[in-house]
C-alpha cells in the first residue's frame, strides 16, 4: 500500500505543470480507489518460520472471530473444534494452505452473502471447502466463506492435488472469512479478537 501511494504521489508531481488543475480533483477521487484495489489484491511473499505439520499457520489474515467446538455436517458429521478468521478489505485476501498433505475432498457452494461474521454465513453464504489429509492421517478442513461484500471466491485445490504448507491456495475477494476444524484433540494456539497473519501464526498443534 505504502509502495503504491509513494508511486501515485511521484507520478502527480511529474505530471503538476501538464494536467490542468481542474482535472486534479478527478485525478484524486480516482486515484484513491484505484489504490485500495491494488492494497486488496497484494500477496506479500511469507515464508513458513518453522515448517512443521503438527503445527497449523493461518491460512489467512485477520482477527479471530469464533473459537468453538462445533457440529460439522459437510463432511465430518461429527463434532470438530472451529476457529474462525475475519477478513476486513485492508486485510491480506490470498489464503494459504495451513498444513503439508493431499486434498481429498473440495466442493463449492452457491448461497446468500450475509455479513461474514453472522452466525448462519458458514451454511448459508457462497462458500468453498476443502479437507487436506496430512502424512500422518490426521484431516483439517478449511472453508473459504464469502461476506456481504465478497462476490467471487477462488480456489486452487482440486481432488487429489498435494499441498505444501505455507504454498497459495485460494483467494476471496473483498471482505470474507475462512473457518479451520480441527479434531477434538487439537490444541488452540489463538485467542479471541486476536489479530493473525497467514503462513507467522500457529492456529493450533494437531497430533
Amino acid at each position: 500500500m505504502i509502495g503504491s501511494l509513494l508511486v501515485y504521489i511521484l507520478l502527480i508531481i511529474l505530471f503538476q505543470n501538464i494536467i490542468p488543475a481542474y482535472n486534479w480533483i478527478l485525478i484524486i477521487l480516482l486515484g484513491i480507489p484505484f489504490l485500495l484495489i491494488l492494497n486488496f489484491f497484494r500477496n506479500p511473499i511469507r515464508t513458513i518460520p518453522q515448517p512443521d505439520d503438527h503445527m497449523v499457520y493461518a491460512a489467512a489474515d485477520g482477527k479471530i472471530v469464533v473459537i468453538e467446538e462445533v457440529f460439522e455436517p459437510e463432511y465430518f458429521n461429527d463434532s470438530r473444534k472451529m476457529v474462525s478468521i475475519f477478513m476486513n478489505p485492508l486485510n491480506v485476501h490470498c489464503n494459504r494452505y495451513p498444513v503439508s498433505g493431499k486434498v481429498v475432498y473440495t466442493k463449492y457452494h452457491p448461497g446468500k452473502y450475509l455479513v461474514a461474521w453472522h452466525p448462519k454465513s458458514s451454511t448459508e453464504n457462497e462458500r468453498n471447502t476443502v479437507v487436506i489429509e496430512t502424512a500422518f492421517g490426521t484431516q483439517i478442513l478449511m472453508r473459504q466463506i464469502a461476506g456481504a461484500l465478497a462476490r467471487r471466491i477462488v480456489s486452487y485445490a482440486q481432488l487429489n492435488d498435494s499441498t505444501k504448507q505455507g504454498e497459495d491456495f485460494g483467494f476471496i475477494k473483498f471482505g470474507s472469512r475462512v473457518d479451520l476444524y480441527f479434531p477434538l484433540n487439537a490444541e488452540i494456539k489463538v485467542e479471541l479478537q486476536q489479530l493473525v497473519k497467514g503462513n507467522l501464526d500457529v492456529i493450533a498443534h494437531i497430533k
